[in-house]
């Protein structure tokens, strides 16, 4: 089997949480999303997507951003999504949200090894199912010097810790032109506005379909 993983953030890898978010803070949470899909299905988002374009008469020739969007048209992204999964069972939404006032400061220092533990906290496991994956991120998202690194990390993972053949390639995407990294930043929107703002509606709108992790809130 092979699949296709769009992923892509809500949040940022600062550290300043004592001023006011958007006023020289940081984001108090960073969640990572990702959409994960049959290849067979590749086109399945990009025509829900697609229907949120038609819908709300959004300009195709701008990508539509999650901070962007109203109350209503998330409240609808939420049901599209969850629509889209219930017709296409075999279509799995993720999500990991780190708190980031308890992470400690010798792991602040490397935000690189942060990213990247939290994808493999998030997908290892739905990676080795498969024979062949590919990752689809959006080279803009990844605010850190990462390189090869995320994609070398995985693989190391699923051969040498999970013990599975599994191929993995990484292939980033500008999300302008792919709309299964816009449906994966609309989700980690949706998650991230959760914790960061205290919305639940739209988390409970697709909460069937949607598996969430957390990480650093512990304490």
């Amino acid at each position: 089997m092979s699949s296709i993983i769009y992923i892509d953030e809500s949040g940022d890898l600062g550290w300043n949480l004592v001023a006011p978010v958007g006023n020289g803070g940081s984001s108090r949470h960073l969640t990572i999303s990702a959409v994960c899909i049959p290849s067979a299905k590749k086109h399945i988002p990009k025509r829900f997507i697609r229907d949120l374009y038609t819908t709300f008469r959004w300009p195709t020739k701008k990508e539509k951003k999650w901070n962007q969007m109203s109350p209503p048209e998330r409240t609808e992204f939420a049901k599209v999504a969850s629509k889209m999964c219930t017709a296409h069972p075999d279509i799995h939404l993720r999500g990991i949200t780190v708190r980031k006032a308890n992470v400690e400061t010798h792991i602040r220092s490397d935000a690189n090894k942060l990213y990247n533990y939290m994808i493999r906290l998030l997908l290892l496991d739905v990676m080795a199912a498969e024979n062949e994956v590919l990752l689809v991120p959006d080279p803009r998202s990844i605010k850190v010097k990462s390189g090869n690194s995320l994609h070398d990390y995985l693989q190391m993972e699923l051969w040498f810790g999970k013990k599975v053949k599994t191929i993995l390639t990484t292939h980033p995407q500008d999300s302008q032109y792919c709309m299964g990294i816009q449906c994966a930043d609309m989700l980690a929107g949706l998650i991230q506005n959760r914790f960061e703002d205290g919305c639940f509606e739209n988390v409970r709108e697709c909460a069937r379909h949607l598996k969430l992790k957390s990480l650093f809130f512990g304490k």
